[in-house]
């Protein structure tokens, strides 16, 4: 199950789109800010009940 979801960059603030698949379960990957390119570290977790939460990052923290 493909959701999209809005964070805040952690370097430059600005609100931006991230598309997770909720069908792999929980994950911790880096993706670069659509708007200033810095990476974050963006987690997934996704409950047994099917309940989720992102939560970014700065990469180098």
């Amino acid at each position: 199950m493909i959701e999209d979801v809005e964070v805040t960059c952690p370097a430059c603030w600005e609100c931006i789109a991230l598309t997770v698949d909720l069908s792999e379960g929980s994950a911790a990957y880096t993706e670069d800010c659509s708007v200033c390119c810095r990476p974050m570290l963006v987690r997934l977790e996704v409950a047994p009940d099917g309940d989720w939460q992102v939560d970014v990052q700065a990469e180098n923290d």
